[in-house]
């Protein structure tokens, strides 16, 4: 893999950068996309499972899909891109996850400052008194949990169609990366607003913006510089050249 000479330069002396992360890079650890032809799923619209208007109509249903794409996620592991990034955390002193995926797998791979654009599988709430819930509260019994303390359904805590990005994650993702030296965008087609917008933010207050990716995006002509290929062959390439400029600047 060949890096360019100012991305080298930056890496001996770069203190505060951003990884904004898509499908991509879970993909490779095999989270599914569940609308594939062979899902169980894939007769539904994604609405009907992923909506406030889907979980009021049918409740029951909309649990049951996300308690099918929790036991999936549960046997998935972070990859080597997933570890990579959470080694560049301890390397850079002001680094950040931004993150599309609802997996966990970043801080599951050792990320601790990791913004979830779109909620997180692993956690539930009350609808009503906004309660946390863990599925350990109600295990064994049919249909949507109830609160204990005010008897609302519980939800998952993901973003569905047609709801906000929750206010302090993307405030604090906005800026992280207006403060970015260093933005990368991975495993992500750029195509889903506002999370988008980011590379685009960081880049237009001096970030230099790389793309890795195996295919090129609507990011690509515009990034400093594109790395084509896998999260999880690039990241850990990129961790061992950021390692080696540290070590020639001391």
């Amino acid at each position: 893999m060949t890096l360019s000479d100012r991305l080298r330069r930056l890496f001996a002396t770069v203190t505060h950068a951003t990884a904004f992360t898509g499908a991509g890079i879970s993909a490779e650890s095999g989270v599914p996309t569940f609308r594939g032809a062979d899902g169980i799923w894939n007769k539904m619209r994604p609405e009907e499972l992923a909506s406030m208007d889907g979980f009021l109509r049918n409740p029951d249903l909309v649990w049951e899909w996300y308690a099918h794409r929790k036991r999936i996620i549960a046997d998935v592991r972070p990859n080597a891109g997933h570890f990579a990034l959470a080694r560049m955390e301890h390397m850079i002193p002001h680094f950040a996850v931004v993150t599309q995926n609802i997996d966990n797998l970043h801080r599951r791979a050792g990320s601790t400052h990791v913004f979830e654009l779109h909620g997180n599988i692993e956690r539930n709430y009350c609808m009503q008194c906004g309660r946390p819930y863990a599925e350990e509260e109600g295990r064994g019994a049919p249909g949507v949990p109830r609160c204990p303390t005010c008897g609302g359904k519980i939800r998952p805590d993901v973003v569905w169609f047609g709801e906000m990005l929750p206010e302090e994650e993307w405030n604090a993702s906005v800026r992280a990366a207006e403060d970015s030296e260093l933005f990368f965008s991975i495993g992500t087609s750029a195509a889903v607003y506002p999370a988008a917008s980011l590379p685009v933010v960081a880049q237009s207050h001096g970030a230099y913006l790389v793309e890795i990716n195996p295919e090129p995006t609507p990011l690509t002509e515009r990034a400093d510089e594109f790395l084509q290929g896998p999260a999880g062959r690039i990241l850990p390439a990129l961790v061992e050249a950021l390692h080696e400029a540290r070590k020639a600047s001391t």
